[in-house]
């Protein structure tokens, strides 16, 4: 997954940001649209979807309207999203689980390749790995010797099953050859009270939503998975620095359609989404979250999804992972 520059590879012009559709039909938008998001409120996926939406609201003029639906690793609202009209107005805000649940479940009722039209990726984020004040390590080695010490001891929670954070943390039980129990939270907000109330010992959790807790004596950050110190928090070392090599993950945020949305329609919100991402105010946003900016075409992110797939894929196989 690119992260580290804005792409601009979109044919259409970004400043039309409505489009005339067949003779009879309205204007595209001429109401509020739906975005349907898999988390509960206050997460990272709640909180950059609610970004996007305002962006998408002063741009066109209609309100974007949140609705949260949590649950199974956001499979509860995209089986409910794909059965939405395919008119435009409705979105769906999804995180990299889009592509992982394809291999963690046995079975889905949706098809993530065939069931939805990529708009836009907007942005990406890498992952903490934070514990709990009373867990015994203050870097990433001091963590590697607790965990070698305390095979089937620990637990740790995420965001749910199937999310970045729950793969990092079955990456590092395969890179340790350690044991620990994976306890999913139906959302980054639940799974972060967990952490702080001392409920399981260790966590891995997007920036946006760890940042919040991270004062002393609520949760520690040990390192961040990107490969390489995030300006946000530069004192924090990666896991490959902490001894972990190639032990990078990462989010990403993006808008979809439902299957059949027409190309107008679709080419039209990526506009919308493409010129957000060149505003300095809402790349500073974004930076500010831990956040890279991407701003790229339905096509790209298309492609994108299908890497994913493949790549979280060969995770799920390796660690045996799932659904909990």
């Amino acid at each position: 997954m690119r992260n580290d520059s804005i792409t601009l590879a979109v044919t259409l012009a970004a400043a039309v940001l409505v489009v005339a559709l067949p003779a009879g039909a309205q204007r595209y938008p001429v109401k509020p649209i739906r975005m349907v998001i898999g988390y509960a409120p206050g997460g990272g996926t709640d909180i950059m979807g609610r970004l996007i939406a305002q962006q998408i609201t002063e741009a066109t003029g209609q309100q974007v309207i949140v609705e949260n639906r949590a649950g199974a690793a956001q499979n509860v609202a995209a089986e409910y999203f794909i059965r939405q009209p395919a008119d435009g107005y409705n979105l769906f805000m999804s995180s990299a689980a889009l592509g992982v649940n394809v291999s963690l479940y046995p079975k889905l009722n949706y098809d993530a390749v065939k069931d939805f039209v990529p708009v836009a990726l907007f942005a990406t984020s890498p992952n903490l790995l934070l514990v709990h004040p009373s867990y015994p390590a203050k870097t990433v080695r001091e963590f590697i010797a607790v965990a070698k010490k305390n095979p089937g001891k620990l637990n740790f929670s995420s965001s749910g099953s199937g999310s970045t954070q729950h793969l990092s943390g079955e990456m590092l039980k395969l890179m340790l050859g350690v044991d620990m129990t994976h306890i999913p939270y139906k959302g980054s907000a639940p799974s972060m009270t967990a952490l702080a109330s001392g409920e399981v010992d260790f966590s891995f959790n997007n920036i946006p939503a760890s940042q919040p807790l991270m004062t002393p004596g609520r949760i520690h950050a040990l390192a961040i998975t990107s490969a390489k110190r995030s300006p946000l928090l530069p004192q924090l070392p990666t896991m490959v620095e902490g001894g972990l090599p190639g032990f990078v993950t990462e989010t990403w945020y993006g808008v979809l359609f439902p299957a059949g949305t027409p190309d107008d329609i679709v080419n039209t919100m990526n506009a919308v989404v493409v010129k957000a991402v060149q505003k300095e105010e809402f790349r500073a946003r974004l930076a500010q979250l831990g956040a890279d900016p991407i701003a790229d075409s339905p096509d790209y992110f298309r492609k994108a999804l299908a890497s994913e797939i493949e790549r979280w894929g060969k995770v799920v196989r390796a660690s045996k992972a799932k659904p909990e």
